[in-house]
C-alpha cells in the first residue's frame, strides 16, 4: 500500500495545532457563532479542483478531464488567487473551508495544506475550523484519506449517489456499491462523526439518452422524498435544510454559511463567492465568479492575482431576497435578529405580517410566523420545506412589494 508523504516546511504550524485541536463543537445552536470578529470581517472558503476521471451524465459542475495537468502550477494559482482575494476582502477569520468540484480527492494532499497554510498566513483560521473535502470511492483509498487528514481536513464528503450497482452505472459512476460501503467504512474510522454522503433519489428507470438522462417522474420522486425524509427522523437524523440531515449536532457548518447569506469567497476555475472588498475601500457585498476554464484561469491568476471574470454589486432588495430564500431552506428558518442584520428599518411583521396570501399560507400549516419579535421569526414547517419552492412564489413578491412601500407598521404586542 502505497503512502503519501507531506512536506514537513508546508504543513506548518497550523496543521500542527489542528492534528491536537480538540474535536469541533458541535452545531447544536445552528450554527450560530459565539465569536467576538464581526460578520462583516469573517468569512467561508471555497476551494474549486475541476477535474475528474470521466465525465457523470447527471453532473452539470464546471469539471474537466484532465490531460497532461501540471499540479504544481495549479497548486501555485490556487495559493495566489487564495492570497489576492483573502486580501482584497479584508476579513480577519475564516470559519470553514470547502475543497469542492470536480473530484479534490484526485489532488494531492500537498495541495491541499498549501491552501490551507496560505490561509491560516493570511487570516486567522482556527485550529478547530471545519475542512471539508469531497471525495470519490474510487480516488479515495484509506492511506490516501489519511494523507488529506495529515494536511488539515477533518471532514470527507462521499459521493456514494446509490447503493445500487444498476443505477450506479446508469449514473455513470466509476464506483461499485462494495467500493462505496469500504470507503464508507475507512472514512469513519479516519473521521469520526465527520464523514457525509451523497444520495440521490426519484432516478429514472431508463437508459442514458445522448447523454443526459431523461426527467424522473415528479409524483415518484416527491414520494420517494417524503418517504425519505420519514426514515431519517425516525432513525434520529435533523432536517437541518431541504435536502441535508445530520445526527448528532454533526450539521455541515461551511453550508450553514451560504444558507445564513454569510460571506465566503471562492477560488478555483468557476468558484462562486459573495463577499464585500473590504480591502479595496469596497461598501457593497459583491457576487464573484471566476474563469472556467482552468487554462484561462491559470493565466489571468499569473497575470493579475486572480481569475474573477464577474463582478455583480447586489443591492439590498437583491440581498434581502436571498435572505428570505435561503434562510428558509433551513429548519430554523430566518429570526428576527437575523434579519435585522440586513434591514434594520422592515421588520419581518412588516413584510408579511398583514398579507392575505401569507396567511393562506400560515392557516395550511406551511408556514409558521412569530409576531412577537422574539428569538424565532419566519420559517417552514415539516410539510412547508417539502414545498418551499412554491412558497416563495408567494413570499418573494410580498417581499417586494413592502420593499417599495418602506413603510414600516406597528408590531402587535412587540
Amino acid at each position: 500500500m502505497r503512502t503519501v508523504t507531506l512536506p514537513r516546511a508546508r504543513v506548518g504550524v497550523w496543521a500542527a495545532a489542528a492534528k491536537v485541536a480538540p474535536r469541533r463543537r458541535r452545531v447544536e445552536d445552528g450554527g450560530r457563532s459565539r465569536s467576538p470578529v464581526a460578520q462583516s470581517q469573517r468569512a467561508a472558503l471555497y476551494v474549486h479542483w475541476p477535474y475528474c476521471e470521466k465525465r457523470c451524465s447527471y453532473c452539470n459542475f464546471n469539471k474537466y478531464i484532465p490531460r497532461g495537468v501540471e499540479e504544481a502550477a495549479v497548486r501555485g494559482c490556487l495559493v495566489t488567487e487564495a492570497q489576492t482575494l483573502l486580501r482584497l476582502s479584508g476579513v480577519q477569520r475564516v470559519d470553514s473551508v470547502f475543497f469542492g468540484g470536480g473530484t479534490p480527492s484526485l489532488a494531492s494532499p500537498h495541495t491541499v495544506a498549501a491552501v490551507l497554510e496560505t490561509v491560516a498566513q493570511a487570516t486567522y483560521l482556527p485550529a478547530d475550523s471545519e475542512v471539508t473535502l469531497e471525495a470519490n470511492p474510487t480516488s479515495a483509498p484509506a492511506s490516501r484519506l489519511a494523507a488529506f487528514g495529515a494536511a488539515g481536513v477533518n471532514r470527507l464528503s462521499i459521493g456514494l449517489q446509490s447503493l445500487d450497482d444498476t443505477e450506479l452505472q446508469l449514473l455513470g459512476r466509476t464506483h461499485s456499491a462494495s467500493d462505496a460501503l469500504q470507503t464508507l467504512a475507512e472514512a469513519r474510522c479516519l473521521f469520526p462523526g465527520r464523514v457525509s454522503v451523497d444520495l440521490m433519489l426519484g432516478l429514472p428507470a431508463q437508459q442514458v439518452q445522448q447523454g443526459a438522462l431523461p426527467a424522473p417522474d415528479p409524483e415518484l420522486a416527491a414520494e420517494m422524498y417524503q418517504e425519505g425524509r420519514a426514515v431519517l427522523r425516525e432513525a434520529g437524523f435533523r432536517q437541518y435544510e431541504v435536502s441535508n440531515f445530520a445526527r448528532n449536532g454533526a450539521l455541515s457548518t461551511h453550508n450553514w454559511t451560504y444558507w445564513q447569506c454569510g460571506q465566503y469567497i471562492g477560488i478555483g476555475p468557476g468558484a462562486h463567492g459573495r463577499f464585500m472588498p473590504q480591502g479595496a475601500g469596497g461598501l457593497t457585498r459583491e457576487a464573484r465568479i471566476q474563469t472556467l476554464e482552468p487554462d484561462n484561469w491559470m493565466k489571468e491568476v499569473m497575470l493579475f492575482g486572480h481569475g474573477t471574470r464577474k463582478r455583480l454589486p447586489l443591492g439590498e432588495l437583491e440581498l434581502l431576497e436571498e435572505v428570505l430564500a435561503m434562510g428558509l431552506r433551513t429548519d430554523v428558518g430566518i429570526t428576527h435578529q437575523h434579519w435585522r442584520h440586513f434591514e434594520p428599518q422592515l421588520t419581518l411583521w412588516d413584510v408579511f405580517g398583514r398579507s392575505v396570501e401569507v396567511d393562506a399560507l400560515l392557516e395550511q400549516g406551511l408556514l409558521l410566523l412569530d409576531h412577537r419579535c422574539g428569538e424565532w421569526g419566519l420559517r417552514c414547517s415539516w410539510e412547508g420545506l417539502a414545498v418551499l419552492d412554491s412558497l416563495l412564489l408567494t413570499l418573494l413578491p410580498q417581499l417586494q412589494e413592502a420593499w417599495q412601500q418602506k413603510t414600516p407598521s406597528p408590531v402587535p404586542g412587540g
